[in-house]
């Protein structure tokens, strides 16, 4: 999608989110959070979580993000509707799009969030980019702690989410 965001956002609550550093391990964390705010037996969970991985993926290794920077993942659900975000650093004005094939080794991975999502799209935040992607859900959801040990408060914190920072 080329086009920026047109998703039905209206009603859609934060559940949680979560600020990563901007590195390939985060994909990992990013993936765990997910999982442990959403039901284990949500009909999506494979999708939500392939979805998420490939857009933090992107992030770390096209933006700005992944020199130095940080990696926001929100998810956010309403209406039958669970909605993850991920935002980053900016790309110096470029923008996500989908690669026409080309039989290369990469540039797939929006190629296959198109496949997996009702809708997705993206929106400038300055010169930060969020990518968006919806689900339908179906039936209610319900959502537990939204902190999962892994804030920087938490006395559980993952510690390679944060490695090599100053607590």
């Amino acid at each position: 999608m080329d086009a920026p965001e047109t998703g039905r956002s209206g009603g859609l609550v934060v559940v949680g989110a979560l600020t990563l550093p901007g590195v390939g391990r985060s994909v990992a964390h990013a993936r765990q959070f997910l999982r442990d705010l959403m039901p284990p037996d949500h009909p999506r969970m494979d999708d939500m979580v392939t979805v998420m991985s490939e857009t933090v993926c992107n992030a770390v290794a096209h933006t700005a993000s992944g020199d130095g920077g940080r990696v926001t993942v929100t998810l956010l659900a309403g209406g039958g509707v669970v909605r993850l975000e991920v935002a980053d650093d900016g790309a110096g004005g470029r923008r996500p799009q989908v690669r026409a094939e080309n039989g290369g080794e990469s540039g797939r991975g929006l190629r296959v969030v198109d496949a997996l999502v009702e809708s997705w799209g993206f929106r400038a935040h300055g010169d930060r980019t969020v990518v968006w992607a919806e689900f339908r859900s179906v039936g209610r959801i319900l959502f537990g702690n939204t902190d999962r040990g892994l804030s920087r408060e938490s006395p559980t914190l993952v510690p390679t989410a944060f490695e090599g920072e100053k607590r």
